[in-house]
């Protein structure tokens, strides 16, 4: 039987099969078209799940519409803060796990927030370290099995699940503060909108934006596609509300 090839201009992205990293990296990549910043726009990855936007399935090239950089563990903000300052022309997106934003990197994510730093950062929250093997992470949910609570997650022990964006639109002055989902059409179909408002803060020069997305994890789960999914709504969703908790003010 011959190898199936892909139409000219597509690729196979490389992460886990129902994983929802590949649906975002899609949306950001519309954005990116859509607000014709294709030339002007560094994507900076941090370290985890996101490293797999270096490079696709298909034919090697990053899975961004624009310029990829790869930042190290926990630094993106901080990569993103600097590329900006450097480059205040430049649309900078930084594109971190939740191991990589909170765990690793959280003074450099409070600080380019709270210096409300024209940057967009998009939070991916799978409630688990999903590349190192599906540790405890701080999104974990109470109760929830990872390999490092191996009888779920204790809350009395190892603290309670962290919710980033609300801290960041309550405790700091920022331009936009969201969290979407990708569970479902109608939830991808908002998320875009979101990830529409962060990057138009940045263009307009309003300040730091954030979009935490909440995405199945079918491996580190040890569920199917379709089962994670059930997990996302019937459980993280519970914990992790989407919605707006710092909207955009209106532009004069």
């Amino acid at each position: 039987m011959p190898i199936k090839t892909l139409p000219a201009g597509s690729y196979a992205h490389s992460f886990c099969p129902g994983c929802g990293h590949g649906i975002v990296s899609r949306l950001l990549n519309e954005v990116i078209e859509e607000t014709n910043q294709g030339r002007n726009v560094t994507v900076v990855a941090g370290v985890g799940c996101s490293c797999n936007l270096n490079h696709n399935n298909d034919n090697g090239k990053s899975m961004v519409n624009g310029d990829l950089f790869q930042a190290a563990h926990g630094r993106a903000a901080a990569t993103a803060t600097a590329m900006k300052h450097v480059r205040p022309d430049m649309l900078v997106v930084s594109y971190q796990g939740d191991g990589d934003g909170a765990v690793i990197g959280l003074a450099e994510t409070l600080n380019a927030a709270y210096r409300n730093e024209n940057i967009t950062v998009i939070f991916i929250n799978n409630t688990n370290f999903g590349m190192t093997g599906g540790q405890m992470s701080w999104t974990t949910l109470p109760g929830e099995i990872t390999t490092t609570s191996e009888k779920g997650r204790d809350c009395s022990v190892s603290g309670a699940p962290f919710h980033l964006p609300e801290l960041i639109a309550r405790e700091f002055n920022v331009a936009y503060s969201a969290r979407g989902s990708v569970h479902d059409a109608r939830a991808v179909n908002e998320t875009k909108k979101m990830l529409r408002n962060a990057i138009d803060a940045q263009l307009n020069n309003e300040g730091y934006s954030i979009v935490e997305v909440v995405i199945p994890c079918p491996t580190n789960l040890h569920l199917s596609p379709a089962k994670a999914i059930q997990f996302v709504t019937d459980q993280a969703l519970v914990e992790y509300p989407t919605g707006e908790f710092k909207k955009r003010e209106v532009q004069s």
